[in-house]
């Protein structure tokens, strides 16, 4: 059966704004999130645990309603939105637009009535409703085909209603509700109820004479003080029931189809996450739902072949040429040391290769080394200064180098928090870092003929798609480069660099080890001086120096 998930956008914000202190959670810029971030983690769980098939949040436009236009005082003396809160809403919105999850809101309207507009309809239309929101109005919405999750902690943990835990903690079913909360009345909107009648009270009139309706048609046979109360305030309480009602037909301009899941914005979930800061929460919602609500293909098609060492030259001179190809250098490598044990090779034609460095004869070596230092032979790399480093420490120098799709991702979108190969390669080409087939035509086939040669064909191929990956992002990231005007920036000034920078780093900086012991006899000689001045000064007293 579907069901429909409906959020109050604001009600769960300002709860999560109070549950997470916000001096924890704010970007490196200032901007504050922790009511942003909370809602978003709750938003993950509900998806989770609800599975709804439609979802839609709904916020309030403004103070400006109906009801205020009645009630002057209606949820007058609220304390002002406190200026961290300000601002945070817009970014949820954002959050939103990138999940592509609706969200409404109608002048003149609260979030509650666009909420009970659109449950309405969708019990109408035969849906399951669950309805997520801290404001207790929405208790008269819970049936059969209803159930509501009210939050009791924050954003953290919530009550699930259905109409027997209303009638449980209330005393009167669901569709009662109202009537209950017009006598005893509504502190969070400025609606006093009746004096002396709590909520036990209340629901023993709408029991003995059924709702409030029928409670006005017997007032007088409620004795006591309480009646006397009851009859005194009775257009106060006709004002509340009149105010608490919850519109069921706003004018909206979408319907129940329109808020279908559906599969994300992966580049734009991204960007926004990363402006948020949200790094750890990103992960989890990809965790949670990767496999089923994001539209990534499989990955990359490979006519790949690992190499024999007698068939490198060949395949070099036969498939490389004035078109760039992606490579990916395989290693390990510190500043300073280290080493490359394989260089993958991937076209735009379709072969690839892998090429074991460990077991090149004289002719591949001399072959490979002499392609790698050809400035005629374009060639691009993901993060090219570190593989630099690598294939200098084989005797090899990498020439030709036309792009780095780290730098021109990071040209592109420089408030990125991640340039990691993979995630680039999902946001800007919507595929995963994987082979659509695990062998493949070609000499040296993968071969799978015990554990060993698994894992060792497996991470050729790993290497082959990644250089296919790179080949085809920089493809990509080449056209967006030329669209902002930065491509020049990567050629002329960008790639340049790196290669300096990786010779900077290869050469290092030459020191004078007697001048550095000498300057740190120096200063320990000055440190010494200045701590047995500071301890004169408070009569020889030891202390601490470097406590705050």
């Amino acid at each position: 059966m579907s069901r429909l998930l409906l959020l109050d956008g604001h009600s769960l914000a300002y709860r999560a704004f109070y549950a997470l202190p916000a001096e924890n959670f704010s970007t490196s810029t200032g901007q504050h999130t922790n009511a942003v971030y909370g809602f978003t983690s709750m938003l993950i769980n509900v998806l989770r645990d609800e599975e709804p098939t439609h979802v839609a949040v709904a916020f309030d436009v403004s103070r400006k309603t109906f009801r205020a236009e009645e009630y002057t005082e209606y949820k007058a003396g609220r304390s002002a939105t406190p200026s961290e809160f300000q601002g945070q809403i817009p970014l949820l919105h954002e959050v939103l637009d990138a999940l592509n999850i609706v969200h409404v809101g109608v002048e003149g309207f609260e979030a509650d009535d666009v909420i009970a507009t659109l449950t309405h309809q969708a019990v109408a239309d035969g849906l399951e409703v669950v309805l997520c929101t801290g404001d207790r109005d929405a208790f008269q919405l819970v049936s059969e085909q209803v159930t509501m999750l009210y939050p009791v902690r924050g954003v953290s943990e919530v009550w699930r209603m259905d109409p027997a835990a209303v009638e449980e903690k209330y005393l009167v079913p669901p569709n009662r509700y109202s009537d209950l909360a017009a006598l005893v009345g509504e502190s969070s909107d400025n609606l006093p109820g009746v004096p002396g009648v709590g909520p036990k009270t209340a629901a023993k009139w709408i029991t003995q004479f059924g709702d409030l309706t029928g409670i006005v048609a017997n007032i007088d046979q409620i004795k006591g003080k309480a009646g006397e109360n009851l009859r005194a305030h009775l257009d106060g309480v006709l004002r509340n029931r009149r105010l608490n009602q919850l519109v069921t037909d706003v004018p909206i301009e979408v319907g129940i189809p329109d808020l279908e899941r559906r599969t994300w914005q992966r580049e734009e979930v991204h960007r926004v996450f990363d402006s948020l800061e949200f790094r750890v929460l990103r992960d989890r919602l990809f965790a949670t739902f990767d496999t089923v609500t994001e539209e990534v293909e499989g990955g990359f098609d490979l006519d790949a072949s690992v190499l024999l060492p007698e068939d490198v030259s060949g395949w070099i001179a036969h498939h490389t040429g004035a078109d760039p190809v992606g490579v990916h250098v395989v290693g390990h490598w510190t500043r300073g040391e280290g080493d490359a044990s394989a260089v993958a090779i991937a076209t735009h034609e379709g072969p690839a290769a892998f090429i074991d460095l460990l077991t090149l004869d004289p002719e591949g070596e001399e072959a490979l080394g002499s392609w790698l230092e050809d400035p005629q032979r374009p060639k691009v790399l993901h993060d090219a200064k570190v593989p630099l480093h690598a294939l200098h420490a084989r005797g090899w120098r990498l020439c030709g180098l036309t792009s780095d799709t780290a730098l021109a991702a990071y040209l592109v979108r420089p408030d990125q928090r991640s340039y990691d190969l993979g995630d680039l390669s999902v946001r800007h080409l919507g595929r995963e870092l994987a082979s659509e087939q695990s062998d493949a035509g070609g000499q040296g086939l993968l071969s799978f003929d015990s554990d060993e040669d698994a894992a060792a064909d497996a991470a050729a191929e790993d290497a082959m798609v990644r250089a296919r990956a790179v080949l085809e992002l920089s493809t990509a990231l080449n056209g967006r480069l030329a669209e902002i005007g930065a491509d020049r920036l990567l050629a002329d000034i960008e790639l340049p660099l790196a290669e300096i920078l990786a010779e900077m780093e290869d050469t290092g900086s030459a020191v004078d080890r007697d001048g550095m012991e000498a300057l740190e006899a120096d200063f320990d000689a000055k440190m010494k001086t200045a701590q047995d001045d500071a301890y004169a000064a408070i009569d020889g007293e030891q202390i601490n120096l470097g406590s705050p």
